[in-house]
């Protein structure tokens, strides 16, 4: 399953720079407005503890993680939904993405511009927010005209999409959006196909200076981010884009003593992608045999046969059971034919429902 999340947010607030801190991709970042135009893209390892133990206790002969990718959209501005300073392609970026990390500068410093003139996180975000909206409004907009003429047929289903279609009208038209409108899976069908921009999931990433470090106590523009999360249930990470550079440059043991000497726990990167998977509803499960030992990604309440479908069609259509073991049974006992031994494997059905961390081997017939 393929991650991606759009990272936004007024130019000069630091996204360029987080990217550059997560990706290594080497983005451009610079002290002047639209230094990213077309957006940049970074595929990243999502860190796993438990990855790295399973490695040392199987040795296989790769491991490979779950990955994550980081789309680096250009600032928007005010009037992008019109199409200032190419907005209408910044926009349509964020179509493409499952979940919008919304970047907002909560730092002061005079020597790194800001496009609206000074500090203002309520501001930023409500920028970013409205441009948004109205963009959703264009297409609602659309959507409607063409329901209304198709509505002259009296056809019940158009009927139906209509009325659908004119209350989430006049929810956006409020300033809400699309995330927090009431409907039923079966309503969604009358406007899904548009892609709307503000239905999907928002974390904000507020970027502080390092002495602001490690929770922003004390920071009030990060306190105004977190209120304005809470009311959007919507999550909060506090990051600082210069030092997550500095990081992203150290390995092993440099990486974990230089994140001591700062009092931070995790890294950055590490807190975005947990958010993010929370935000999102994710979960890891595993495989684990001598050639490799693999982190897959799915949606939690996935069943077995939908786990397995992650690895490939074929496990879907002809699953016949899963061979799974608890992530801690593994560890607890060194090994699968342990586990077997030990009576931690059990062989589960269609109807399992898969756990974070399971480890699993899927028996298939096509």
């Amino acid at each position: 399953m393929n991650l991606k999340c759009g990272i936004v947010g007024l130019p000069n607030v630091g996204k360029s720079s987080l990217f550059n801190a997560l990706s290594n991709a080497g983005a451009e970042a610079a002290n002047f407005p639209f230094c990213t135009i077309d957006p940049n893209v970074g595929i990243v390892p999502v860190p796993d503890e438990r990855l790295d133990k399973l490695t040392e206790l199987v040795r296989p002969q790769r491991t490979i993680p779950a990955t994550i990718e980081f789309v680096d959209i250009a600032g928007l501005v005010k009037g992008a939904s019109e199409g200032k300073g190419k907005g209408n392609a910044f926009l349509s970026h964020i179509r493409e993405v499952d979940i919008i990390v919304h970047v907002v500068r909560c730092f002061a410093d005079d020597d790194v511009i800001h496009v609206e003139g000074g500090i203002d996180p309520l501001r930023d975000i409500q920028i970013i927010d409205a441009e948004l909206l109205f963009k959703d409004l264009e297409s609602i907009e659309k959507r409607l005209d063409k329901l209304r003429k198709q509505s002259k047929t009296n056809d019940k289903t158009v009927k139906q999409h209509l009325d659908i279609v004119q209350r989430l009208h006049e929810h956006v038209e409020n300033g809400k959006p699309v995330r927090s409108f009431m409907y039923t899976t079966e309503e969604a069908q009358a406007f899904s196909d548009l892609f709307l921009l503000t239905q999907k999931p928002v974390m904000y990433v507020t970027n502080v200076s390092e002495e602001d470090l490690p929770d922003a106590a004390g920071n009030t523009y990060v306190d105004k981010v977190r209120e304005i999360a809470e009311s959007q249930h919507s999550g909060v990470v506090v990051v600082c884009a210069k030092i997550e550079a500095e990081i992203a440059e150290l390995d092993g043991e440099e990486k974990k003593m230089f994140l001591e000497e700062l009092g931070i726990k995790s890294a950055g990167l590490d807190l975005l992608i947990r958010a993010a998977y929370t935000e999102l509803g994710l979960i890891t499960y595993f495989t684990a045999g001598e050639k490799e030992v693999r982190a897959w990604t799915i949606r939690r309440g996935f069943k077995a046969p939908q786990a397995a479908g992650v690895i490939h069609t074929d496990f879907e259509r002809g699953f016949i059971r899963a061979e799974t073991i608890k992530y801690d049974d593994y560890i607890m006992v060194g090994s699968e034919a342990a586990a077997k031994e030990a009576g931690k494997m059990r062989s589960e059905g269609k109807d399992y429902v898969v756990h974070d961390g399971d480890v699993m081997h899927f028996r298939f017939n096509v």
